[in-house]
C-alpha cells in the first residue's frame, strides 16, 4: 500500500552489491492519467494513487537504466525531507515490462519559457532563494546535483512552490575524486567544458548563476554555444579570455585547442542592462551574478554564502509571495 513514505511491506535488496535497500510498492495501486514528457532514459506521467486518489508524478525508467535508477533512489533517500527537494513517495516495478517507476509528489509546473518572462524582481529573488535552499541542503549532505537547469526546477506559480528534481545524474562529492564531465553543454560550467574532472559543488553554483543571469537579463539561455569550444568562447566574450587562460594554467589543464578562441577583453554585466530588463538587472542582482559566474570554480560563492547575499535581504524568512 503506497503512502507518503515508501511502503515497508516488501523491502528487498535492489542491487547485487547491496548498495541500497528499496521498499517496493504495488504497481496496481497507481493509474496513469496522461503523459507529461520524456527524456533520454525515462518517461513521465501524471497519475493517481488509487488508495486515496492523490495525484502523483510517475517516472518510468527503461530497464537498461538500472544504474541510473539505483543512483536516483540513493540520492533521494539521502536527501529525503530536505527543503524544496522533490518528494519520492514510492518505487514500483511492472512485472510485465520489467520497468521500474518512481512515484513522486506532483507539482503543477509552469514551463519556464512561459513563466520566466512574467516574473517580477521579488518573484525572481524568491524562487532563487528557494532553489538555493535546496542546493545548500544537497551540498550539506555531500551531494552534487550536476543538472541544475530550468528543466530540472519545477515551479507551481499559483502556490509559489519550487522543487528541485531529477537526481539521476547526481553524485556524492569527495575531495580528490574525479567525475564524469559528459553532463551536457547548455548549462556547462567551464570545468566541464575543459574536461576538468576534479570538480565539486561549485559546478551547481555556476549553473545557478546562469539561471539567474538568464532571468534578470531576459536572455534564455544566457550562454549558448553549438560546440564545446564555442561554449567557451561565448563565456569568454563576457568574462574575458585572460581569465580563461589563467584558469587553465592554475590547474594545469590540458586544453591546447583554446588557442583557437579569439582574444576577448570581456564585457561588463551592466552592458546587458536594457530598458526592458532594468528593473530586474539591478545592482544587487548583478553583483550576485558576478560572484557566481567566475572562471575559477574556487572563486564562486557557496550556496550558504549566496543565501547571505544582500540580494535576498528584502525577503523575510519564510516568505511566500
Amino acid at each position: 500500500m503506497a503512502t507518503d513514505e515508501p511502503a515497508q511491506h516488501a523491502s528487498q535488496d535492489f542491487t547485487e552489491e547491496g548498495a541500497i535497500e528499496v521498499a517496493w510498492g504495488q504497481v496496481d495501486q497507481y493509474e496513469i492519467v496522461r503523459k507529461l514528457g520524456r527524456g533520454r532514459s525515462s518517461e513521465v506521467f501524471e497519475g493517481i494513487r488509487l488508495v486515496d486518489y492523490q495525484r502523483c508524478a510517475i517516472k518510468s525508467l527503461k530497464p537498461a537504466e538500472k544504474t541510473k535508477v539505483v543512483n536516483e533512489i540513493k540520492m533521494l533517500q539521502t536527501l529525503r525531507g530536505g527543503p524544496n527537494i522533490i518528494q519520492l513517495w514510492d518505487v514500483v516495478v511492472d512485472p510485465r515490462s520489467n520497468t521500474t517507476s518512481l512515484i513522486f509528489e506532483l507539482v503543477d509546473n509552469v514551463d519556464f519559457r512561459s513563466l520566466y518572462p512574467l516574473l517580477d524582481d521579488n518573484e525572481i529573488r524568491y524562487y532563487l532563494r528557494e532553489l538555493l535552499r535546496a542546493l545548500e541542503f544537497c551540498h550539506s549532505k555531500g551531494v552534487m546535483h550536476r543538472g541544475v537547469t530550468p528543466h530540472n526546477v519545477v515551479i507551481d506559480h499559483s502556490k509559489r512552490k519550487l522543487r528541485l528534481i531529477d537526481f539521476g545524474s547526481s553524485s556524492t562529492c569527495m575531495p580528490g575524486t574525479t567525475y564524469d564531465v559528459r553532463l551536457g553543454r547548455v548549462f556547462g560550467a567551464p570545468e566541464l567544458l575543459l574536461d576538468f574532472e576534479e570538480y565539486d559543488y561549485s559546478l551547481d553554483m555556476w549553473c545557478l548563476g546562469e539561471m539567474l543571469a538568464s532571468m534578470i537579463f531576459r536572455i534564455q539561455p544566457f550562454f549558448h554555444g553549438f560546440s564545446r569550444l564555442n561554449c567557451l568562447e561565448q563565456i569568454a566574450t563576457t568574462l574575458g579570455t585572460k581569465g580563461l587562460l589563467n584558469y587553465i594554467e592554475r590547474y594545469d589543464m590540458d586544453a591546447p585547442d583554446v588557442d583557437d578562441i579569439p582574444v576577448h577583453e570581456g564585457r561588463s554585466w551592466t552592458s546587458y542592462v536594457t530598458h526592458e530588463n532594468g528593473g530586474l538587472a539591478n545592482d544587487v542582482a548583478i553583483d550576485l551574478v558576478d560572484r557566481l559566474l567566475r572562471w575559477d570554480h574556487q572563486d564562486r560563492l557557496t550556496a550558504t554564502k549566496a543565501l547571505e547575499h544582500p540580494y535576498f535581504a528584502s525577503l523575510e524568512e519564510g516568505t511566500r509571495l
